[in-house]
């Protein structure tokens, strides 16, 4: 578990993890012309062995095309065409799975506005080697937010605080989506019955892996509003967000009261 200050769990700090293998930045899109080609070149210059997959919804603004011609001209760039768009959730786990049956060994959640800055994906790296999964937190000591108004703070800071709560997480950023998972741990998490988007569906990652007992870790980062294209949040996601964080914490409750509280069926691997 996740001491709260990105440092890890004494349970956990006798733990061998193997080595990771070659990482894959997963990096979702929908009408994101404007912005593929830098946070692609961006990926590239930080991380040079690391692999770029775009998985694209048919953006009508051509970005599916664009990042064609990125792939056509650097093998360490792979596209991934989806029929339309269906969410954020849909398109990251199309990707884990890509990535899982292609050998990739750490998967890599990352926006495609520039708002999770590439040049801190070395620190989530460094950070995996001595855990499962790595999140990248606005409220950790360290981590900050820019040009966000206070409202959307607000949204956030409230969001992650409820479902810390609701769910008994130790975690101070459940609802960012930068984050670094080792295969393993993916492959433990029970990725078929997922079925949230968007806030909620990083939620909903951050409580299975705890209630899996992986060892999560928090690493400060510096959240950037973007400055081209349009947001993706919607009244829709927030509430569906609130919705299914309240009814899995009403469920757990229930079971612990009736004394049927189980631990998840899906466990950690055992490391060499």
């Amino acid at each position: 578990m996740n001491d709260g200050d990105g440092t890890l769990g004494a349970q956990d700090r006798g733990r061998r993890f193997g080595p990771l293998g070659t990482a894959l930045v997963i990096i979702p899109t929908y009408n994101e012309a404007e912005n593929i080609k830098s946070i692609v070149g961006r990926v590239r210059n930080a991380v040079p062995d690391a692999h770029v997959l775009v998985a694209d919804d048919n953006s009508p603004d051509g970005t599916g095309k664009l990042a064609d011609e990125l792939a056509a001209e650097d093998d360490h760039v792979q596209v991934l065409h989806r029929k339309g768009k269906e969410g954020l959730g849909a398109a990251y786990l199309a990707g884990f799975r890509w990535g899982m049956d292609n050998g990739y060994g750490v998967l890599i959640e990352m926006d495609a506005d520039g708002s999770h800055q590439p040049e801190e994906l070395p620190r989530l790296l460094t950070a995996l080697k001595g855990a499962d999964l790595v999140l990248g937190s606005r409220w950790v000591p360290g981590g900050r937010v820019v040009n966000w108004p206070k409202s959307r703070e607000f949204i956030s800071r409230g969001g992650s605080l409820y479902s810390r709560l609701a769910l008994d997480l130790p975690l101070r950023d459940i609802t960012g989506g930068y984050r670094a998972f080792r295969r393993e741990t993916l492959e433990g998490l029970g990725l078929d019955d997922v079925a949230s988007q968007g806030y909620c569906f990083q939620v909903d990652l951050a409580r299975r892996a705890v209630k899996a007992g992986f060892h999560v870790v928090e690493v400060p980062i510096t959240f950037v509003e973007r400055e081209l294209g349009d947001s993706k949040m919607s009244r829709d996601i927030l509430v569906e967000a609130l919705w299914r964080v309240t009814s899995w914490g009403a469920r757990e409750r229930v079971g612990k009261l009736m004394g049927r509280s189980k631990p998840s069926s899906q466990s950690r691997p055992s490391q060499p």
